[in-house]
């Protein structure tokens, strides 16, 4: 794995990794605010064809748009984040995919869970994205479009809009084949 915008502080310990963000870092493109930013962190492994990623993530969410999770990167101008993202006072699930411009989409979670699980499947073009309390139970978040059969990066993804320092930890993070496309089941 190796990093698409090193962070300022972070640590490899045990399984887990530890991050503690730059300043003002983002990913987004165009829509509604007119900038492009790119220069969130992630840490990256190559994946082709479809697979299933999980992760299992922690963070100190207390600043306008802090946020953690995964992220599925083509390139620059091609990728989705989801993750917990801090807005309006609390925690939102929340998922950005960018086709050329970002569109972004969030659910308040009214009890801040003190972690979560993401599973992110990629079936052609199909990117299915499904969070967990539980690491058990699964419910789909959203279904979208990535373009297929290109070579794409995936791993956890961490950044602060708004200032330098929010801490995450991954606790987990694996990817394997993937799971089946039936949408009507957990697993």
């Amino acid at each position: 794995m190796y990093w698409l915008n090193e962070p300022p502080i972070w640590s490899e310990t045990d399984g887990s990794l530890s991050v503690e963000t730059g300043n003002r870092t983002d990913f987004w493109r165009t829509t509604h605010y007119g900038f492009v930013r790119d220069d969130g962190h992630l840490y990256a492994q190559e994946v082709e064809g479809d697979f299933t990623a999980v992760i299992h993530f922690s963070g100190e969410y207390r600043e306008l748009y802090d946020q953690a999770g995964i992220m599925l990167r083509i390139d620059e101008r091609n990728w989705i984040k989801a993750g917990i993202e801090y807005t309006d006072g609390q925690q939102h699930l929340s998922a950005v995919v960018t086709r050329e411009y970002s569109d972004w989409s969030v659910l308040p979670l009214p009890e801040a869970p003190p972690s979560i699980w993401l599973r992110l499947s990629r079936h052609g073009d199909a990117i299915r994205i499904e969070h967990s309390t539980d690491g058990r139970s699964y419910t789909m978040l959203r279904l979208a479009y990535l373009p297929p059969n290109r070579p794409a990066k995936i791993g956890p993804m961490c950044c602060s809009p708004e200032r330098a320092g929010f801490r995450a930890t991954f606790h987990h993070f694996n990817v394997g084949p993937a799971i089946g496309k039936d949408l009507h089941t957990s697993d």
